[in-house]
């Protein structure tokens, strides 16, 4: 178990979201088959144009609504990532490792040498 900026992150919060993608994959896979059992009904024994016409929404419908699924959970994903790799910068600053070595690490953030506002040591603070 992991406490990262105050959100409690086990492997419970893994299932429900796997739990949550299959639902509405679920959803949308039911939703396009109803559509299409609508269309076949609508278009049984009607004419070309009213055929043409059904058909043609029924596979708007379908892939507005599969598009949006795919869309909406790629951005929940990507959001996910984004506020993940956030927390751990965050995590990273709050225990004061800037990045490999830390602050003060030869050439890295916060290193002594080359930083105008801190002195060398054995030098004086300035004017």
């Amino acid at each position: 178990m992991e406490v990262r900026m105050g959100h409690l992150r086990n492997a419970s919060d893994v299932g429900l979201q796997k739990t949550r993608a299959w639902a509405g994959l679920l959803v949308v896979v039911l939703g396009d088959a109803a559509i299409t059992i609508a269309a076949i009904w609508g278009v049984a024994g009607a004419g070309s144009a009213p055929t043409a016409a059904v058909l043609t929404s029924a596979f708007t419908a379908v892939s507005t609504m599969t598009t949006a699924y795919f869309g909406i959970r790629a951005a929940t994903n990507t959001a996910q990532a984004h506020t993940a790799a956030t927390a751990a910068q965050a995590d990273r600053t709050v225990t004061g490792k800037s990045g490999p070595g830390g602050p003060g690490a030869s050439g890295g953030p916060g290193a002594e040498q080359g930083r105008p506002d801190r002195p060398a040591e054995g030098e004086s603070p300035g004017p």
